[in-house]
Order: structure tokens, then sequence, then C-alpha cells
């Protein structure tokens, strides 16, 4: 007689239960992701680290720079007046400019290269960073045509309560006939526009203060409105801060914000997949904090 076979019992290694694949394949996915995430926080922390260096260094040179040319016991509108002359009328600077001409937010570089000190921009990045390291409220202002693209770019400082204005490209401070200076609801007015800049040479009639903008967000393309429209409705105000002005002006400051928000993602994000591995999914992770002490252990044991 034929031995009749037995089949093997459901569960069985011979027979997986019908949900077992999809379980391990969804082992699979979790642990990639979980190693991806891992793999940028770690990278997420050593830019941060790298921000924190460049962004001391980056202090301390405009530190001593602003300290070499700004007496120490000047008014905000002496410091002002300052920045402005050793703009004009400094030591000798390179005379060419970085490799590659592309906008540049590296204060190191602006201060350096006379080519830069030329534009508006570049030299408006110097002053703002200056301003800011010898204690001055400074942000940078675009001045806009009517289809809202930037002509011109100059400096306000909060000095007395008031935002005024301060053009680093022509080395002024706009002053009225009283010889205040200005704020840009002033330079708004015809007349008291026309009566600041007559004076000053090569200074073209459309840059006006008709239309001002701390950030233009219509640079990206496609939700740059959007963006704005929703900041407008939710964070008033927002483009007014000048620590946003710094953040766009600053490389190193920008990489170290940037850097740390990145970190704080990640690591939050960690939590969660850590969270899930281990309530939804049986996985066991070890945490940080016991590779840290097991790291330290087995350093601790080898030195011994």
């Amino acid at each position: 007689m034929e031995e009749q076979r037995s089949s093997p019992a459901p569960g069985s290694a011979a027979n997986p239960p019908a949900h077992a694949a999809p379980v391990a394949h969804s082992h699979r996915f979790y642990r990639a992701v979980w190693h991806v995430v891992n793999v940028l926080l770690f990278f997420s922390v050593l830019l941060a680290g790298y921000g924190a260096l460049w962004e001391y260094a980056t202090h301390r040179y405009l530190k001593g720079f602003s300290d070499a040319i700004i007496p120490p016991m000047a008014s905000n509108e002496e410091k002002i007046q300052a920045i402005v002359d050793w703009m004009a009328n400094g030591p000798g600077r390179q005379g060419g400019g970085p490799e590659d001409f592309a906008p540049n937010r590296n204060p190191i570089d602006t201060l350096n290269y006379r080519s830069l000190l030329e534009v508006c921009g570049t030299a408006t990045n110097a002053f703002v960073n200056l301003a800011d390291s010898a204690g001055l409220v400074a942000r940078r202002l675009l001045l806009l045509d009517s289809r809202r693209m930037a002509t011109h770019v100059v400096a306000e400082v909060l000095v007395d309560g008031r935002w005024i204005v301060v053009d680093p490209a022509f080395h002024v401070i706009w002053r009225g006939a009283d010889g205040k200076p200005l704020t840009r609801e002033q330079l708004a007015n015809p007349a008291v526009f026309s009566a600041a800049t007559r004076s000053v040479e090569h200074y073209l009639p459309q840059y006006t203060f008709d239309r001002t903008a701390h950030v233009r967000l219509s640079r990206i393309h496609g939700v740059g409105t959007g963006l704005r429209r929703f900041l407008d409705r939710w964070l008033p105000g927002w483009e007014d801060s000048e620590t946003l002005s710094l953040l766009l002006e600053r490389q190193s400051l920008a990489t170290l914000v940037g850097a740390i928000f990145l970190v704080v993602w990640f690591a939050a994000l960690r939590v969660v997949l850590r969270w899930y591995g281990e309530r939804r999914l049986g996985w066991p992770t070890v945490r940080i904090r016991n590779q840290f002490w097991r790291a330290c252990r087995v350093f601790m044991e080898a030195a011994g």
C-alpha cells in the first residue's frame, strides 16, 4: 500500500502563515528607513558642528574688523558714518573678486574685494554684518520697480526708535534739508527724495522708495507669491525681522540655523520611528544613550 504523506501543519516552517511575507517585507522596509534616518541625523550633527565653527570664525573676524574701524565710544550714528566712510575710503582691498562672481553672502569675501563693495547687494551685505558686529540693529531694504523687481539694495538701521536709511553702495546716510537722517517713509515723498539725492553723483532716479520689501519671495518660482500671502496672513510683519535679514546676509549663520533645524527634525523622526518599531512591529532598537555608555565602557576597558 502506498504510504500516505501527511500535509504540513498550518503555521509550520514548511507552510508559513499567509501574513508572514507582508510582515517580513514591512520589517525590511522599516529597517531601511531606520538606517537612512540615522545616517541623515549623523550628517546633520556634523553639519551643525561645521556651521557652529564657521559662524564662530566669522563672528570673530567681523568683531575684530568693526573694532578696528569704529571708535569705541561712538554713538550709533557715528558708528554708521564710520562704516560708510571706511567703505568709501578704507585701506586697499583686493581688486578682483571670488572665482565665481555669483551672489555672495559671505561677509569675509564682501569686505575684502573692491569689486563686491561696488555692487549694491554685496555692499549692503558687508554693511549689515559690520553693523551687527558693532552692536547696531540693521536690515536690508530692496527698492522695487512696478513689476516688483529689485532695482537697488540699501540698508535700514534702528537709531533712536527710527529706521533710518543708509546706502552702502553710494556711501551715504540719506538726510533731509535739516540734516536729520531720513526713513523710507519720508523718502517715499518725491520732494524729499529729490532734495536728498540730487547731490549724489551717478544716483539713478529710478532708485525710488515707492515700493520696497525686505524679502523678495517672488524669486522662488511657483510658490513665492502664495508663500508670501500665507506669511502675511498668519505672521504679519515677518519680513521686518532684522534676524531674518541677518540670516539672508550671512552664510555661516544660515548654515548653522538650517543644520540645527535638520538635527531637530531627524531626531524627532527617529523617536517616532523607534516608537513605531517597538510598539507595532516588535523590533527592538538600541537607544543612543545606551550606545554611548556602551562605547564609553569599551573605551575604558581598552584604556585600562
